[in-house]
């Protein structure tokens, strides 16, 4: 039986290089080298680059969009599709054939800035996010703090490149609330997770009614009449409920002016309506 103990990355790994190296217990036998991933370099990393005891030589560059660095002496170094230690390589070759004997060149990634994913919209924390692995779209959206009460019905997952295709809608109750596993979809570095906010109706109840003022609805769940009236408080002692009218901005601009009895709605002989975005409700007053 072969038995394991994890140790320390060897001294000099780059992040992302190596992992954890497996330490023999005595009498195991010695177990087949286990490779993995590297994590290349790619547009927008933030890299340091040490070169020892020449402190002129050393620098924090970013990566460009083209993929390459700029070093002195050497100018212009392409950089992108490298690990960290390959390109430690490559800038070792290049300052020893002109310039320096067995140099000792060291190359860090500060900040993945190529891989990253941005998170818009109804999120708790908006933002870019640093990808050093895998992630879903429900891990992502829990990164960036998790839906606010102003999510909309759906969201948007845009891919981050144009060979990855069009956009995919996510249904989010769904997603949220019916665990589809379909929806939570794998989110890649470049990609933007777009979260619109609801778009929000405004009812504005005036007359006799206890709380007279605006109404604020989100545009998924649509508001009655009756609803309406309650959310203002409901009516005064003086309401006239027989005399209630729905006044609404018709085709041009033209003012509509629909009568709604709220006793016939309640009784059942008429439907209750359900308002529209900027509709008036004006609920008369009884005279004696």
């Amino acid at each position: 039986m072969v038995a394991f103990v994890p140790v320390a990355s060897a001294q000099g790994a780059h992040p992302g290089e190596r992992g954890v190296q497996l330490e023999l217990q005595p009498g195991a036998e010695p177990p087949e080298e286990i490779e993995l991933p590297l994590r290349p370099v790619g547009a927008e990393d933030l890299l340091e680059i040490t070169v020892f005891e020449i402190p002129e030589l050393s620098r924090t560059v970013r990566v460009t969009e083209k993929g390459t660095i700029s070093l002195p002496l050497l100018g212009e170094v392409p950089a992108g599709g490298l690990t960290p230690g390959m390109l430690e390589g490559r800038i070792r070759e290049k300052l020893a054939e002109k310039y320096l004997h067995d140099p000792q060149v060291s190359v860090f990634v500060r900040e993945y800035g190529s891989k990253r994913v941005s998170v818009l919209g109804a999120v708790g924390k908006p933002g870019s996010y640093e990808m050093l692995g895998a992630r879903s779209l429900l891990q992502v959206l829990a990164q960036a703090g998790g839906l606010t009460e102003q999510v909309g019905s759906v969201l948007y997952v845009i891919p981050g490149s144009a060979e990855a295709g069009d956009r995919h809608i996510v249904d989010v109750a769904d997603l949220m609330a019916n665990r589809d596993p379909s929806l939570n979809v794998d989110i890649r570095p470049g990609d933007i997770v777009s979260v619109p906010m609801e778009r929000q109706l405004y009812i504005y109840v005036d007359g006799a009614v206890k709380t007279p003022g605006r109404i604020e609805q989100p545009s998924s769940r649509p508001l009655t009449l009756l609803q309406a009236i309650a959310k203002a408080g409901g009516p005064t002692e003086r309401a006239n409920l027989k005399r209630v009218q729905v006044l609404r901005q018709g085709a041009g601009g033209v003012q509509q002016a629909i009568a709604a009895s709220v006793h016939r709605i309640k009784k059942g002989e008429d439907p209750d309506p359900i308002l529209h975005d900027g509709d008036v409700v004006a609920v008369a007053e009884t005279f004696f």
